[in-house]
């Protein structure tokens, strides 16, 4: 007898090592379930427990397409579809995932501590606007020094323009990328070169065109709300069958494309009251599954509550979550830098906020939040730096702001270097954000390729209502215009100016520097310091060297006064080989421990024995 439903494999149709097909799809209110091959007969599946229906050795071969047929009545693509090849209404198509031949088998992940990762949209980030086209590039990005790229996602969307969160088949790949196909050997690739794979993927909302899980069951609950409707029912009658579906995609993604971990969009928004929520249940699924393979997989969670019970062990209420981004150090730093204070930038601004992200992480951490109108957050105490994602920009700081500004549209020369320092250099891990590293000046705008007239007619004008009182004498680009899209593109590298060029060696040199001075940093002493008023400092020490870094946000020049001792200067972000307008601010002499930090700088010296 069977006494669970996730006793069930992976759901759709699968081929098998031997040939055979199986067919496995939950619908628990339907009375028929029949697969409908584009040639041959129907092929009615057998009713299972838990409201799961199951076909075994089927008349049907990969690459052909099919649908789903329910009660006799209308057909439609299988929820579980791993390839559709004539977009979200079109029928599905049988896709043997086994047949990629891997060359990876000595890979291993990094580990988290050793992470830089690269956050890049498939479709802008070439100009192919594929997989292929990312692949191309994968030496740029191992030159300068990343050691991760994380994709947005790549689950079917409306359409071949999107951002990827308006997907409706968690399970296909987005078919003008490359399909499964493509994705297995982009990962393939990333790991010859040494390069991690992390995969964005969204279990909190479903898009709104060619949704069609609702038609097979409950998959989605009117107890709660969500910014984009009904909420994926993980808690309310018939949960575990939606959860065996989410819980199997996460398997499926580390397993079968040899994704090394996920990115999970938005948390706060899955709704779940259950005694075992959802995420802590996908943990544990992921463990162990890392205990069968061998392989270190991870899951980082994208939450906005400051909660660290996503990160605490599930022994102790928590989710486990291996690491969390850390939206207030970027909040932090953005306001510092820029000025903006609107919005919930209004909660930031100033030194003092960006002295606690760079000492905990979180700012609001049990204290009252002017924005919120509430005590908010909880106290990161004992979690580990490298467990906390931190950022200058990315996708949506970026392009959530009406005209897709990146900080190279807002800040100077200086300014963006020193950012790119504060970044890299702190005890967290860094994530960039595709042509930062540049400081790329196309926008990265909202685009979208819906089919709906109506759909696209809301979405306009939600994008507009959503700047209104921001910027009123402006339009807010059409998200369904080509523009748009093409806009967001990025810029060929024969086409950067000088000052790019150097930004990117500047880059570059700033993770080598990371990697032989942040290695085992989780492990290392560390402290923080309040030099000045506008002057933040790190001292990293082991029992190999002492590390101090400065960091001058203020425009005017800073008399530093070193403890004495015998310095090296490892970096200055004022030097002229960084078309910086600074003097070496350490002559490494003892007798004269006062040097001079020019505005908007920083440096890394090192002790000497």
């Amino acid at each position: 007898m069977v006494v669970s439903p996730y006793i069930y494999a992976r759901p759709g149709i699968s081929v098998w090592p031997d040939g055979k097909t199986d067919a496995l799809v939950w619908s628990p209110l339907a009375t028929k379930v029949e697969v409908l091959p584009a040639k041959g007969a129907p092929i009615v599946l057998e009713p299972k427990e838990f409201g799961f229906w199951e076909g075994q050795d089927l008349k049907i071969n990969a690459g052909e397409t099919y649908q789903l047929r329910l009660d006799g009545e209308e057909a439609f693509p299988d929820p579980a579809s791993l390839s559709q090849p004539e977009g979200v209404h079109g029928p599905s198509r049988v896709t043997d995932l086994g047949d990629f031949v891997w060359n990876d088998a000595q890979w291993r992940s990094p580990d988290l501590e050793d992470l830089i990762i690269y956050e890049l949209h498939v479709g802008t980030f070439s100009g192919r606007g594929d997989f292929e086209g990312v692949e191309e590039r994968l030496s740029e990005l191992v030159e300068l020094g990343v050691t991760a790229i994380e994709l947005m996602p790549v689950a079917q969307f409306p359409g071949g323009r999107n951002w990827g969160y308006d997907g409706v088949f968690p399970y296909a790949v987005q078919w003008e990328y490359g399909g499964a196909k493509g994705l297995q050997k982009l990962v393939n690739a990333c790991h010859e070169k040494g390069l991690a794979v992390i995969l964005d993927v969204v279990y909190n909302h479903l898009g709104p065109e060619g949704n069609y899980l609702g038609q097979f069951g409950p998959y989605f609950t009117d107890k709660y709300q969500t910014p984009w409707g009904a909420a994926i029912n993980f808690d309310d009658a018939w949960c575990d069958g939606v959860r065996h579906y989410f819980i199997q995609n996460t398997l499926m993604w580390l397993r079968d494309f040899h994704i090394d971990g996920l990115r999970l969009d938005a948390v706060h928004a899955i709704k779940d009251n259950s005694a075992l929520p959802v995420l802590a249940q996908l943990k544990t699924a992921v463990e162990a599954l890392n205990r069968s393979s061998g392989q270190k997989h991870f899951l980082i969670a994208e939450c906005d509550l400051n909660d660290v019970k996503y990160l605490n062990p599930i022994n102790s209420g928590g989710y486990a979550m291996d690491a969390q981004w850390c939206d207030e150090f970027h909040h932090a730093l953005h306001a510092q830098v820029t000025g903006e204070v609107k919005g919930y930038y209004s909660d930031f601004g100033g030194m003092d906020p960006l002295e606690k992200t760079l000492k905990s992480g979180f700012v609001y951490d049990g204290i009252w939040s002017p924005h919120r109108k509430k005590i908010f957050g909880s106290r990161p105490h004992g979690i580990a730096p490298s467990r906390l994602v931190v950022f200058s920009q990315n996708h949506d700081q970026i392009g959530n702001r009406m005209l897709g500004d990146r900080l190279s549209a807002l800040l100077d020369h200086e300014r963006l270097k020193l950012v790119a320092g504060f970044t890299l250099l702190s005890p967290f891990t860094p994530l960039l954000f595709m042509g930062e590293e540049y400081g790329e000046k196309q926008p990265f705008l909202y685009f979208t390729s819906h089919g709906d007239p109506q759909l696209i007619e809301a979405v306009r004008k939600g994008r507009q209502n959503e700047f209104k009182d921001f910027m009123k004498d402006e339009k807010a680009p059409d998200p369904q215009s080509d523009e748009t899209f093409q806009r967001s593109r990025l810029t060929d590298r024969a086409r950067w100016s000088d000052e790019q060029r150097t930004l990117r060696v500047f880059y570059q040199k700033l993770i080598r520097l990371r990697k032989s001075i942040l290695t085992g940093s989780d492990k290392q002493g560390r402290e923080i310091g309040r030099e000045a008023p506008e002057v933040l400092s790190i001292a990293y020490h082991s029992a190999r060297q002492f590390i101090r870094i400065t960091f001058n946000f203020g425009k005017n020049p800073y008399a530093m006064s070193l403890p004495p001792g015998s310095y090296k200067l490892l970096f200055y972000s004022a030097d002229p080989e960084w078309s910086g307008h600074g003097e070496e601010p350490l002559n490494a002499q003892p007798e004269a421990p006062e040097q001079i930090l020019t505005g908007h700088s920083f440096s890394v010296l090192q002790q000497k024995p």
